[in-house]
């Protein structure tokens, strides 16, 4: 049997902090909030999960692996997002793109993209 994901771990300057921006963010819960680790998750049975890890350094540079995120309405989830922290970012992404591209409170990218009907749009 292959592998599968069980968490997708961040570098953070504050996981508390981060951890609970993405658990609103992705309507998930905090599960595990201590010094060595923040985990949200929609439960503890559903993965993956987020885990954000404390780490001295501060980010440096454009993320390699980021998260898309589709929602039923992107303009609202934007202004949603932005009302949680997040900021609007320009990574080259051009006036004609039909994704917003976002950071979180510490300046890690993502992106919002227009609502799909399926996995193929």
């Amino acid at each position: 049997m292959p592998s599968r994901i069980y968490h997708i771990s961040v570098d953070a300057a504050d996981p508390a902090a981060l951890g609970r921006f993405w658990a609103a963010a992705l309507d998930y819960r905090v599960l595990v909030e201590d010094e060595e680790e923040t985990v949200v998750g929609a439960d503890p049975d559903t993965y993956p999960g987020l885990c954000f890890l404390p780490v001295p350094e501060e980010k440096a540079g454009k993320n390699r692996l980021h998260i898309d995120l589709v929602p039923d309405d992107r303009d609202a989830e934007v202004a949603r997002l932005i009302g949680l922290g997040a900021r609007r970012i320009d990574v080259g992404q051009g006036p004609d793109a039909t994704w917003v591209v976002l950071a979180d409170p510490e300046g890690n990218e993502f992106c919002v993209l227009r609502p799909k009907k399926s996995l193929t749009d």
